[in-house]
């Protein structure tokens, strides 16, 4: 169906934009728009099944997420393209922002932000991916095993070709390269640890290639149309991201052997993610410590996922600016979080954000066209000047703020923001995303990138998508569907006056779906991407072991040592025949302080063990829980973390099968504590 815009509309649209929005956009008026339907929703042509090699019991788990079914249950099937009002909205909300830039703020801004210079980019990245020492003036093999060893075939290819190109830019600046790339992967022991590491990863990928000629399309993809059930996606995370990419575009080079590619109608499918006897990791749930490596071993798939779908990716950085006088708009995220954490230790987003969005979901989400509507410019201003000076001093009222001034605050206050809320570094990946055709890479992409984010930036985030969700979820009181709100929102989190961008360097309706369409997905799937993959995982754990054996390296059999680390996961399966006996200590403040003893056997999980410490703690004579108005006692809210050995520090999930977790890391302790605040909603 081919649509066409009045003359008012096109009048409408025609506008000058700031060129810093990217190429001299909106440079000359509209002539012609093109409205034919089509859709960046990824192909699901996925033939694969990956075979998990680890472990056997699965638990499956779909997503989206219970109150995204609810919602999903009644959205009307505009919901698979976005509506000509969602595409109005979306050019109307690039219009607010930019009449809401002086030149004087965009000039700043530019300054303030640039492409990094030839080399910079590659140093800088070898220093953010924990490989600086690659480039160092020492030839220590040692510390090249280690990281090396953790890498995938994929994976140190890509650090490969980063190496080449730092050595190639010093060379056009006739700067002598601290050492020759060659030398660093073609070192005895380098190639050692390398072929030892990358022993289980061929094995898996043959299992795994395997079973894709063997299942069937239907296996792994359901048709709606031919079964009249909703789309299904199974999203494996025991594989590294770059190492699927790899196998797909291998089986998108055979015979389709007559199977045809279903035709993408622009629907969400329900991703599917089988669950591992580790069970489910979320950001949270490490130390601060191992979250450092998992960002470091993300940015390496991530780079390697990039070279392989051909993203060419420029990462800006940001200079130290001078931070502005004003206590809420316009402050760097995290200095604001900073200064609120000295008022309320603990919080984990601002103050000002958090009181926003709970008056918003109080006040907004059942309100008709919220964040559709936009307030009084004049009262927006005159608000945010009375917020300024009377928010942290508690004398500003919310109940007198109407709902769609509240929502033109949070969007204003999004793009103020010295720096994207997605960063300077990552803003174009994240744009990037829209030019991958398969929706699991797109998730991919997006799962990577989340846990690259600083953490201010990634728990704001994740803040402003639960609120947009709870908005999707009411959509028959606000007339608000997941095309509606994104086409709002993208604007706001992917353009800023600091970072040229290409999301709207045409005036097709396309830009618009396809900037919608990221968006779209960060809120429908945020649980599942606020996950860490169980591949990174293991890579932190192999990391961790790697550095604690560093001494096996200069023994004259290292090649039977570095097979031995890599074949101990398949060595310690014959534990499971006996039922080991484990300690864990008990460290609950003032309520109870100690160890028990638990047995372990193939059916243990953490739950069972939380079971058996409230059981306990009922009977002892010295429990302080604190007691219900039914007259029932409520105990804090504890959890298990596994401590040392292969790991820093890693909060269980409570179907975590301990028997495996004994298996996989037996040197370390289990300790039974509260919950930190920010975990328990405080």
């Amino acid at each position: 169906m081919r649509h066409c815009l009045d003359t008012m509309g096109r009048d409408r649209f025609a506008y000058t934009l700031a060129p810093s929005f990217g190429h001299g956009f909106y440079s000359r008026k509209r002539k012609e728009y093109s409205y034919t339907l089509f859709s960046l929703q990824s192909k699901s042509v996925t033939c694969t099944a990956f075979r998990v090699s680890s472990q056997t019991e699965m638990n499956v788990e779909p997503w989206a997420s219970s109150r995204d079914k609810a919602a999903a249950d009644h959205t009307p099937s505009s919901e698979e393209h976005p509506d000509k009002l969602c595409l109005d909205s979306f050019w109307s909300e690039v219009e607010n922002i930019q009449q809401g830039s002086t030149d004087s703020d965009l000039d700043s801004s530019r300054r303030d932000s640039k492409h990094s210079e030839e080399g910079e980019q590659e140093e800088q990245w070898l220093q953010d991916a924990g490989l600086s020492t690659l480039i160092g003036e020492g030839d220590e093999d040692v510390d090249k095993v280690v990281l090396l060893s953790t890498l995938t075939r994929t994976q140190a290819a890509a650090v490969q070709r980063r190496l080449e190109s730092y050595t190639c830019s010093l060379r056009k600046r006739n700067k002598p390269a601290p050492r020759d790339v060659r030398d660093i992967f073609t070192s005895p022991v380098a190639q050692t640890a390398l072929s030892e590491s990358h022993y289980g990863e061929e094995q898996a990928q043959q299992h795994t290639m395997e079973s894709v000629d063997k299942a069937p399309l239907a296996a792994i993809s359901v048709d709606p149309q031919q079964t009249g059930t909703p789309r299904e996606e199974v999203f494996i995370t025991d594989v590294a991201y770059c190492e699927q990419a790899a196998i797909h575009l291998k089986q998108t080079r055979l015979p389709q052997n007559g199977s045809c590619r279903r035709r993408d109608d622009g629907t969400l499918p329900k991703v599917i993610c089988p669950q591992g006897r580790l069970g489910v990791t979320r950001i949270q749930d490490l130390s601060q410590q191992d979250m450092k490596k998992v960002r470091q071993l993300a940015l390496i798939d991530m780079t390697a996922l990039c070279d392989l779908l051909e993203l060419e990716v420029k990462r800006y950085k940001t200079c130290k600016r001078k931070i502005p006088e004003s206590a809420l708009f316009g402050v760097p995220l995290a200095v604001l979080l900073e200064n609120d954490q000295k008022i309320k230790a603990g919080i984990t987003i601002p103050l000002f954000l958090h009181a926003l969005l709970s008056f918003l979901e109080r006040k907004g989400v059942d309100s008709e066209g919220i964040l559709r509507v936009s307030g009084s410019q004049t009262r927006i201003k005159l608000l945010q000047q009375k917020l300024e000076t009377t928010f942290y001093s508690g004398g500003f009222i919310w109940d007198e703020v109407s709902p769609n001034d509240a929502a033109a605050l949070l969007k204003k206050f999004i793009r103020e923001l010295p720096s994207p809320l997605l960063t300077a570094e990552h803003l174009n990946t994240f744009s990037a995303v829209r030019d991958v055709s398969e929706l699991k890479q797109k998730l991919h992409m997006l799962n990577l990138l989340v846990l690259l984010l600083p953490e201010p930036n990634r728990n704001t985030l994740k803040a402003l998508l639960d609120f947009l969700s709870k908005i999707v979820s009411r959509e028959r009181r606000n007339r608000m569907n997941l095309w509606a709100v994104s086409t709002i929102m993208a604007p706001n989190l992917f353009l800023h006056k600091a970072i040229p961008s290409r999301l709207t360097e045409g005036v097709e309706k396309g830009q618009a779906e396809r900037a919608a369409d990221i968006m779209r997905l960060l809120i429908r799937y945020q649980d599942l991407l606020w996950r860490i993959p169980n591949f990174l995982m293991s890579q932190v754990r192999k990391l961790n072991e790697n550095s604690s054996r560093r001494y096996q390296f200069y023994d004259k059999r290292i090649k039977n040592l570095l097979r031995k680390i890599h074949t101990d996961s398949r060595d310690k399966q014959d534990k499971n025949s006996s039922e080991p006996c484990r300690t864990v200590k008990i460290q609950v403040g003032d309520v109870l302080s100690g160890s028990m003893e638990v047995r372990l056997n193939v059916s243990s999980r953490a739950s069972d063990l939380l079971a058996q410490f409230h059981q306990d703690l009922c009977r002892s004579d010295n429990s302080k829980g604190q007691l219900r108005r039914n007259g029932s006692l409520s105990y804090p809210d504890c959890a298990i973390y596994e401590v040392g050995g292969n790991i820093g520090e890693h909060c269980l999930d409570p179907d975590t099968h301990l028997l495996d977790l004994y298996n996989s890391n037996p040197s370390g302790e289990w300790v039974i504590r509260l919950k930190p605040a920010a975990s328990r909603g405080l």
